[in-house]
C-alpha cells in the first residue's frame, strides 16, 4: 500500500469528468481532497492524498494521464521571498493546510514549512511574487 500527496491540473476539457470517482471505483484507489478549485469549461486544480496498491496506483496514474490531467508529486518546495512579502495576507486564504497564517497582533504573515504540502495555490495568489515553487520532480510521466 502507498500513499501519497498529488497535485492533478485539469484542463477545461476535463473538468466536467468525475475522474476522482473513476480512480475509487475502477482502480480501488482511496481518497481525501485536501483542496480544489474547478469549475465546468475552465482549467483547475485539486489536490489530494491518494491511497492504494503500487499496481492501481500506476494504473490510476495512467488513467489520469489518458484524460490530460497532469499529476505532479507535492515533493517540491515552496518558498518566500521576505524581500518582496508584504505581508498582504492574500495567500492565507488560499492556503488549505495552514502553512501560511497571519500572526495577531503584528498582523505578519507566517510560512511554516512543515505545514506546506507544496500545493501551490499561494504562488499565483501572491500579488507581490514573493512565492515561488521549485519543483524536485515535476511529473510522474
Amino acid at each position: 500500500m502507498q500513499s501519497k500527496i498529488l497535485i492533478l491540473k485539469f484542463p477545461k476539457e476535463a473538468s466536467p469528468e468525475p475522474v476522482v470517482c473513476y480512480l475509487a471505483r475502477d482502480y480501488e484507489l482511496t481518497f481525501a481532497i485536501l483542496h480544489a478549485n474547478i469549475f465546468p469549461r475552465r482549467e483547475g486544480i485539486m489536490v489530494l492524498e491518494l491511497k492504494g496498491t503500487r499496481e492501481n496506483f500506476k494504473s490510476g496514474l495512467e488513467y489520469l494521464k489518458s484524460k490530460g490531467i497532469k499529476v505532479s508529486r507535492s515533493d517540491q518546495e515552496v518558498t518566500r521571498d521576505e524581500a518582496r512579502c508584504t505581508h498582504c495576507g492574500a495567500c492565507t486564504a488560499v492556503c488549505p493546510t495552514g502553512a501560511l497564517s497571519i500572526e495577531r497582533p503584528s498582523m505578519e504573515v507566517i510560512f511554516d514549512l512543515e505545514k506546506c504540502s507544496a500545493c501551490e495555490l499561494c504562488v499565483p495568489t501572491c500579488p507581490s511574487h514573493a512565492m515561488k515553487a521549485n519543483p524536485k520532480d515535476k511529473n510522474f510521466f
